[in-house]
């Protein structure tokens, strides 16, 4: 399985030739990121907000081509007072070759435990660890030790190339880790060989403003 990081929380997976793109951003909503032009079979989307679902970013080819995922949804929320602030936030399940991949969007808040329950045993979990909009990082490594995934790949944070100014860095939350793995291309291959690690993947999209 492929995992390529597009940028801010949008990734693309693919299976068999088969590619989803998840949470695609608006042109212009995330400082520091080229305008989205992707192409896959099927997008997902966490949210409504406009840096999560840029759905026009994506061309969705035509066809009847089988899917080899078995996607599955859990429903939770956007911050830590039941949705009153930002709504909900869907959390997409991804299932093929045998492997669990969960995109958490921006989940505000600790997962409920039968959330949680339906994300055990994930092979890779991407999670936002920027804060501010989603949970903090404290919450963050408290998803990341109950749910007990494979690999890490931290998404929605902020860099020297792009990224919200109010997010914090991906370093912030790399802090004490000791699995740590930083990737010069924005592609993670998966598969059961793949050893535990926090991959830090380059985002595909960014690039310097000019001024």
């Amino acid at each position: 399985m492929k995992l390529q990081y597009l940028g801010h929380s949008c990734f693309k997976v693919e299976s068999d030739g088969y590619e989803i793109v998840l949470d695609p951003y608006e042109p212009g909503s995330v400082p520091g990121l080229g305008d989205l032009d992707a192409e896959a079979d099927l997008c997902l989307c966490s949210h409504g907000h406009g840096d999560h679902h840029g759905t026009d970013g994506v061309k969705i080819r035509g066809g009847e081509r089988n899917c080899p995922f078995e996607i599955g949804k859990v429903e939770s929320w956007h911050d830590d007072q039941g949705g009153t602030l930002r709504g909900s936030n869907t959390i997409h399940i991804l299932c093929a070759e045998g492997m669990k991949v969960v995109h958490m969007g921006d989940v505000g808040c600790m997962p409920e435990e039968g959330q949680l329950e339906a994300l055990l045993g994930a092979d890779a979990l991407l999670i936002p660890v920027g804060g501010y909009y989603t949970a903090d990082i404290r919450i963050i490594r408290q998803i990341v030790e109950r749910i007990a995934p494979r690999v890490v790949v931290p998404m929605h944070y902020r860099s020297a190339q792009s990224g919200f100014p109010v997010l914090k860095t991906c370093e912030e939350y790399l802090s004490g880790r000791e699995d740590v793995i930083r990737y010069e291309t924005d592609t993670l291959l998966l598969d059961q060989e793949t050893k535990p690690q926090t991959a830090v993947l380059q985002q595909h999209m960014a690039r310097r403003q000019e001024l």
